[in-house]
């Protein structure tokens, strides 16, 4: 892959006309634009049409979670509305799990989420889930490669594990990312883009570190030529 087809930007922003004009000001330094929950529930799926219509991939990060059919029938929308990526939790079961796969067909990628990057240790015990997170996210990112995901979304501190246990052929999504100097907001579980490209990850989540500063694009283009420079020491 193409460092920009490693890129996924977070389109995590109020109203579809802030989200155009990222995607604009960003234009090829991306491969990917994420629509997730708070820009889908403004503007509901025209945002993504639009998006797609003018030739942009998207990747619907919904996080579905659900019953098995009521899951297979979200996934067929978005597979309507031409997606390229789209999130399931991977805490929904393997019968939840492989509804959804079916239902994408070989259509959108289905990356199932494992645990969510602003969890730890304290956030885990206070919902009744003993271990680490870390332990989690191993076991579920089993469970989704088995029932027939493309990839999972995890945190790039677990990303290395996940690539050692896994192997080759399964995508590793991290959210989470963090380039030298930014503030890490409310990510618990964090890498720079560099740091996650040499753990394992294919792809790279990144918002506020470039939809969040005077020149989004500039921004995305030194996130990729980060990306590049580990991709070329990971190979040689």
């Amino acid at each position: 892959m193409e460092a920009r087809d490693r890129l996924i930007v977070a389109l995590d922003v109020p109203n579809a006309a802030e989200a155009r004009r990222l995607a604009g000001q960003i234009g090829e330094a991306a491969g990917f634009f994420k629509v997730g929950k708070q820009l889908f529930t403004a503007e509901g799926p025209q945002i993504v049409r639009d998006l797609v219509a003018s030739g942009r991939r998207v990747f619907l990060d919904l996080k579905f979670h659900d019953i098995p059919n009521t899951v297979a029938g979200a996934v067929t929308s978005a597979v309507e509305l031409g997606v390229s990526m789209l999130t399931v939790h991977a805490s929904g079961g393997s019968r939840m799990l492989r509804a959804a796969v079916e239902a994408a067909g070989t259509g959108p990628m289905v990356l199932a989420v494992t645990v969510l990057t602003s969890l730890g240790d304290a956030d885990l015990s206070e919902i009744g889930v003993a271990g680490r997170p870390r332990d989690l996210v191993l076991r579920l990112a089993g469970l989704a490669r088995t029932s027939g995901c493309t990839g999972i979304v995890a945190s790039p501190n677990e990303a290395a594990e996940i690539r050692g246990e896994l192997g080759t052929g399964f995508a590793i999504v991290t959210p989470g990312i963090r380039p030298a100097g930014s503030q890490t907001g409310d990510q618990a579980r964090i890498a720079t883009p560099a740091e996650a490209i040499r753990a394992g990850a294919t792809h790279l989540v990144v918002g506020r570190p470039i939809t969040g500063v005077p020149d989004p694009a500039a921004a995305a283009r030194s996130v990729l030529a980060e990306i590049d420079a580990a991709c070329r020491q990971t190979v040689s």
